[in-house]
Order: structure tokens, then C-alpha cells, then sequence
């Protein structure tokens, strides 16, 4: 059997997120048609984690098992004339047996966009957070670098979340400005549901002087979601690269 990795781009705008559900068109789904069109049969992806709906990716990563192997321009450019305009294969290569997207990935970097201006943005609505306040970023990234390291995020999480553990290690998060964006880039070894956008609602009432940077500290002590930040909307998130050894 051969087991073929793609990246996959998109707007999650119009899905209920990447993994398939009942109550809407996903991602997964999109592309599986599309290369159920391509193949002849259906292939199941296994993804990298999940994303959310509303949240973009610019590097998710997927692979399928395929007993005849077509070329792999068949499962890139193929696949891409049967997909939406807002999802695209950008990459697809033949991986080792042993070879699994989610099992095998080292790290994921997420980035969270913040867009602070006073006059929203038509142009901008799609893919940041409008925060019209003054942002305090020096603060901001005096609180971002107290999640560093490996912690119990319990207060960083959905209530949905039904992940066994809740300790992740954060391999670095920055603070970027941006002309009127700001970045907050997240780098760790995984990620429990809602923790980045909760994360960054946090950071974005520490800008504003409603809390202080160092009430992180006791949030990820007391484990509690209410002593937590607010969770920033999905738009403002993408899934920006997923790393493998």
C-alpha cells in the first residue's frame, strides 16, 4: 500500500470546520469528493488535528492509503480542477509506510490576526479580529511569554474539549505588529480545543489593561476556565504549518 501526504490550503469561512459532521459541509468532505473523482474510489483522510469552523489553514496536512498509485500531479492538479475556489491541494508527495499525519507531526504553528483600527475593514473581516481599543503590546507580550514551556492549559480549553490530558508544552509564542495587524504566533506540540483562540482572547484583555500579565500565571496554576480570557473568534485563526522530523 502506498501512503501519499497532502497539504491542503483553505477559507473555512463556509465549513463547519475540517472533520466531517452532520450539520454542515467540511473540508474533509470537499476534498475527499474530489479525489474520490480523481481515484475512482473513495479514500478516507486522516488529518493532521482538526480546525474549527470559521478557522482557516494555510498547511493542514492529510494522508490516504491507495493501493494503485497514480502520479502524484494526479492528486495535486487533479484534484484541484474537482475542489471550490476556496480549498486547494498545494502539495502531494509520497510518504514512507510508516508515515502518519497526525502521529508523526512534531509541531504545528498556528497564527491568530488582530486587526486594531478604529473603522472596521470589509477587506479584513474574513480572516482577523477587529479590536477597536488601544493595544498595550509590550504587555501583551510580557503575558505571552508565561505560557512558554509545558503547562497544565486546563483553563485554556472548550468545555466541549474531551481531550484525556491537558498538559501541552508551547515551544514559543510572539507578539508581532504588523501596520494594523497584530500576529500572535503560536508554536507547540499540539493544541486542546479552543486553546489558541482562548489564548489570544487572554492576550487581548491584557492589551486592553483589563488584566495584568501576570495573572497568567495563576490562570494555568488554578486550571479553571472562568479565571481564563475570552475565546477570540474562529476568523481570526489559521493553521500555518504542520512540522515532521
Amino acid at each position: 500500500m502506498n501512503v501519499v501526504r497532502l497539504v491542503i490550503e483553505y477559507d473555512g469561512t463556509s465549513y463547519v470546520g475540517w472533520q466531517r459532521q452532520p450539520n454542515g459541509v467540511s473540508v474533509q468532505q470537499a476534498v475527499e469528493e474530489a479525489l474520490a473523482r480523481v481515484c475512482g474510489s473513495r479514500h478516507a483522510l486522516v488529518s493532521s488535528g482538526r480546525t474549527d469552523a470559521g478557522v482557516h489553514a494555510r498547511g493542514m496536512v492529510a494522508h490516504f492509503v491507495v493501493e494503485r498509485l497514480l502520479p502524484m500531479t494526479a492528486y495535486r492538479e487533479g484534484v484541484n480542477r474537482f475542489l471550490p475556489s476556496d480549498v486547494v491541494v498545494r502539495e502531494a508527495v509520497l510518504m514512507p509506510d510508516d508515515f502518519h499525519a497526525r502521529y508523526s507531526a512534531t509541531a504545528k504553528w498556528y497564527r491568530y490576526s488582530i486587526y486594531r483600527s478604529p473603522i472596521r475593514s470589509p477587506l479584513m473581516c474574513r480572516y482577523s479580529w477587529h479590536v477597536r481599543g488601544k493595544l498595550d503590546t509590550p504587555s501583551m507580550r510580557r503575558a505571552a511569554e508565561r505560557f512558554v514551556g509545558r503547562h497544565d492549559f486546563a483553563a485554556f480549553r472548550a468545555s466541549g474539549c474531551a481531550a484525556r490530558t491537558t498538559v501541552r508544552e508551547v515551544f514559543s509564542m510572539a507578539v508581532v505588529e504588523d501596520g494594523e495587524l497584530v500576529h500572535v504566533d503560536v508554536r507547540g506540540s499540539g493544541f486542546l480545543r479552543n486553546m489558541v483562540r482562548i489564548i489570544v482572547g487572554t492576550l487581548v484583555e491584557v492589551g486592553l489593561g483589563v488584566r495584568l500579565a501576570e495573572e497568567i500565571d495563576e490562570m494555568l496554576i488554578d486550571c479553571r476556565r472562568v479565571k481564563a480570557g475570552i475565546t477570540a473568534p474562529a476568523q481570526g485563526l489559521c493553521l500555518m504549518e504542520v512540522e515532521y522530523d
